[in-house]
């Protein structure tokens, strides 16, 4: 017979089972964050922490918006859901608008869902539904990245490329090519897009003479490799890459999960590099993380594409429940009006060249091999020890001992502040950064 459970115990820990964590090791000693306001966290003891990372690149505006809030607030009092499978409310079709008049070029579709790992299964089935819509049923195959990373499910870990994500779960999708990484050891403290490594983009055509250009549906990238450590794309490699997909008949889809919504100092990466994709995935900064979303924007040619079916017929055998929930959308149109009404895009593009000083300041600190950064971001290598990723680790739990929140890949810390952040508190993470990279060495 199996003993009765004992009543809850409220500094137990031992029944969540946390993701992406060293569980046995965080649980001997946790690091517990119990309130955020602005650009900042505070422990349960009251220890002030800076936010170097805007949570997990998402809350871009900062902690604590009341305008957010409020939003959620009266969509809740109005109505708390709605399914968006034949049915729709209002305000959905209202962001989706917002949404296309901030995206370049043609990309005037939004297709909603609830996270970044959604968005990016939505975006390959999306592709192979409009390659069969019209005729190119063949093209079924996807070339992703090395080190990229596009979330969680099936599909994003089959097209990534970070080995611990990828290594533990089997065959995965079957017909995925990747092509190499950027991270180039000429291109070493690189300030914003390094000099070398356009030409890795015509590993495309290596793949089209293997596969032929018939059977590949579309290729996946960060247009900045985000969780591997933060590597910015050559100048001239997403350019490379379009012209490359646009000769083969290829949909090409840019993964904007962090780069959307001001990172990089304008609205999408899109935006900067003057390079449009078919499809562009997003999620983190779309509704400041406040409450779960994502989305694939959608190219005009696609979603015409799709339309070609008796009218009374289903487009797109896909979605979930959650498309569009009202909550999500109250949410991210009130950070809308907060980009806009506080212009922190432009913010953010003011605020570059202040966080690339303050970054590159770190060269010559003990094991700095590399530092990377564009727009509001950058990442650090630091010289492995014995077993690879020891040091990262150590640097990651020793910044948060000093007050402030890092990522870490490996060997590699990864920063990426809100972008209301001030110029003293960038001096701030500066500071705490090289204490800890001088603590760990």
């Amino acid at each position: 017979m199996t003993p009765p459970k004992s009543a809850p115990v409220a500094n137990n820990l031992d029944a969540f089972f946390m993701p992406f964590t060293a569980n046995r090791q965080f649980k001997a000693n946790p690091r517990m964050l119990a309130k955020a306001k602005g650009v900042h966290y505070w422990t349960p003891e009251g220890r002030k922490i800076i936010d170097g990372t805007a949570g997990l690149w998402c809350v871009n505006a900062g902690h604590g918006r009341e305008e957010i809030k409020a939003a959620i607030a009266q969509q809740l009092e109005e109505m708390d859901y709605a399914p968006s499978f034949q049915m729709g409310h209002p305000k959905a079709f209202e962001l989706a608008a917002r949404h296309a008049a901030l995206l370049p070029g043609d990309l005037n579709h939004a297709f909603y869902c609830n996270s970044g790992s959604e968005a990016v299964d939505s975006a390959l089935k999306i592709a192979l539904a409009y390659h069969r819509a019209n005729g190119q049923g063949t093209r079924t195959r996807f070339v992703g990245r090395e080190r990229g990373y596009h979330g969680v499910g099936f599909g994003g870990i089959s097209v990534g490329g970070m080995v611990n994500n990828r290594k533990w779960f089997g065959a995965m999708l079957p017909g995925v090519d990747h092509l190499p990484h950027t991270h180039l050891p000429q291109n070493a403290f690189s300030k914003g897009q390094p000099e070398h490594g356009a030409h890795l983009a015509d590993a495309l055509e290596g793949i089209v003479g293997l596969h032929d250009a018939s059977n590949i549906a579309a290729v996946i990238v960060e247009p900045c490799a985000g969780s591997t450590g933060y590597l910015p794309p050559p100048k001239g490699y997403l350019e490379r890459l379009r012209q490359i997909c646009d000769k083969h008949g290829i949909l090409l889809i840019f993964d904007e999960v962090i780069t959307g919504f001001g990172r990089l100092g304008t609205s999408f990466a899109a935006e900067k590099f003057g390079v449009i994709p078919d499809l562009m995935t997003v999620a983190k900064g779309i509704s400041n993380a406040t409450v779960p979303m994502g989305g694939v924007f959608v190219r005009k040619h696609v979603f015409d594409g799709l339309m070609q079916g008796p009218e009374g017929a289903i487009d797109l055998f896909h979605g979930y429940t959650y498309s569009a929930h009202p909550l999500a959308v109250a949410a991210a149109s009130a950070v809308l009006d907060i980009y806009k009404d506080e212009a922190l895009f432009q913010r953010s593009a003011e605020l570059s060249t202040y966080w690339e000083e303050g970054v590159h300041s770190l060269k010559g600190l003990p094991n700095v091999t590399d530092i990377r950064n564009l727009g509001l971001a950058a990442g650090i290598d630091l010289a492995p020890e014995a077993v690879a990723g020891t040091r990262g680790f150590k640097a990651f739990t020793k910044a948060f001992e000093l007050g402030l929140m890092v990522r870490q890949s490996g060997d590699a810390i990864a920063m990426s502040p809100p972008l209301v952040i001030e110029k003293a508190q960038i001096d701030e993470i500066i500071d705490i950064t090289a204490q800890t990279i001088k603590a760990v060495a």
